[in-house]
């Protein structure tokens, strides 16, 4: 006799969909922004590449994880979408992200050629599994509610980030032997992004499968091509939606390379390793309740209005960060980047959301992952070229600036009521057929 499935309450839904993101932040945290880029700099590259090429190297291996991303995006949000299968791709993903993590425990000096690869691998997997992940947002969270529960997504990824940050930092200065504490800290990241992984593969359900407009019989990835064909033939129908994704990818090019290339260029210019990932948790935490205050704040004023009071505070961090030169310069930064970085992409990824069919949220995430990637490739590109260029990198942070002005006009053309009017017509539509 088969058992029941357990049924699990909407708050229990959500808190289970916030956990992945407190379990893979840390990647976000340990891998991509405080410790490695940091460890790869002073310890990997030592010795066998100058500063500025450590810096230019990291930038590329960020740019074409982006990119191969960005490329495989929305043929798989697609084919999600079609077979019902966001949650199976999630869990291959961060497979392969963990699987990279782990693996980190092995780096040592010299080894900066292993290094690239495994971060190259580990912010692949990432990155993709974060398309399906937002992809569930729009199934999990009650319309009304969007803003807040992807605000709380990014408040519970800054705690459980920001807390195995902290126990990181106290291994490496308690066991320096060997690295012993920088390695063990890449490995306890890929096991906290496991446990944490397991909430969501058992509360949350899988949306079904959206074959509308396919014939029967054919082949996923012929179907998801098909489909990605139909997005396009029917645009215009989303004007509303890829102005959103234009101005998205400008202004998300500014934030993730601040957030990819902020601890490397702190340590090239002289700032402790020390001060570098204290302030980076400084950042975690200051993220947590100014997170949940955007979702509240954007009820107010409303949700794009939110975004662009963020991206003008962004604007004013990037021109200070030009004159950076002392320790704590960098942790006042620190402090102003955690008061507005979760709660700009929150908002970003809520308002897209709202404005995105829950049919075809797959792929029209990996369209919006593709912007994203797409904007990471070009920011830590250009600050690696710059950096070869003038022999240091405080041009390139002078230069982030432009994205952040670019972005908020681009977000006065867009029209969001209409955005979600067209998605609500959609999601009628395809009730109705179901």
């Amino acid at each position: 006799m088969a058992t029941e499935k357990k049924k699990y309450s909407y708050k229990q839904i959500v808190n289970a969909w916030c956990l992945y993101d407190w379990g893979s932040s840390a990647f976000s945290t340990t891998v991509e922004s405080a410790v490695l880029p940091v460890y790869f700099s002073s310890v990997i590259a030592a010795g066998t590449l100058a500063a500025n090429d450590a810096t230019a190297y990291w930038g590329y291996t960020n740019s074409l994880a982006l990119l191969v991303t960005a490329l495989l995006a929305p043929i798989l949000g697609s084919i999600a979408d079609y077979i019902g299968g966001k949650k199976k791709f999630l869990a291959v993903f961060a497979g392969i992200g963990i699987v990279a993590t782990l693996l980190m425990f092995f780096l040592n000096t010299g080894t900066w050629t292993l290094a690239l690869i495994l971060f190259f691998f580990g912010s692949v997997g990432l990155s993709s599994s974060y398309v399906f992940y937002d992809a569930l947002l729009s199934h999990v969270a009650k319309p009304d509610d969007a803003d807040y529960v992807s605000s709380k997504g990014y408040a519970w990824g800054y705690l459980g980030g920001g807390l195995l940050l902290a126990l990181n930092i106290a291994m490496i200065k308690f066991m320096p032997q060997n690295n012993l504490g920088f390695r063990l800290s890449f490995f306890s990241v890929g096991v906290w992004w496991a446990l944490f992984t397991i909430p969501l593969m058992k509360r949350v359900t899988e949306p079904l499968a959206n074959k509308a407009g396919i014939a029967e019989g054919t082949h996923m990835v012929e179907a998801g091509f098909q489909r990605l064909g139909q997005t396009f033939q029917n645009i215009r129908q989303y004007r509303e939606l890829f102005k959103f994704l234009i101005a998205f990818w400008l202004y998300n090019d500014g934030i993730g390379t601040i957030i990819k290339m902020a601890t490397i260029y702190g340590s090239e210019i002289g700032i402790g390793a020390m001060s570098l990932v204290g302030a980076l948790l400084l950042t975690q935490f200051v993220g947590i309740p100014f997170s949940l205050l955007f979702g509240k704040f954007s009820k107010r004023i409303g949700t794009k209005r939110a975004v662009m009071i963020g991206l003008a505070w962004y604007g004013l961090i990037t021109l200070l960060g030009y004159f950076m030169s002392a320790a704590w310069h960098f942790w006042a930064l620190a402090f102003a980047v955690g008061m507005v970085q979760g709660g700009t992409q929150a908002l970003s990824r809520s308002l897209y959301s709202q404005m995105s069919p829950k049919a075809r949220s797959a792929e029209f995430f990996g369209f919006y992952d593709v912007s994203s990637k797409f904007a990471g490739i070009v920011g830590p590109l250009l600050f690696g070229i710059i950096s070869q260029l003038t022999g240091e990198s405080r041009l390139s942070i002078l230069a982030l600036l432009l994205f952040f002005i670019g972005g908020i006009w681009l977000l006065t053309l867009v029209d969001e009521q209409e955005g979600i009017r067209v998605a609500d017509e959609e999601n009628a539509r395809a009730a109705a057929a179901s």
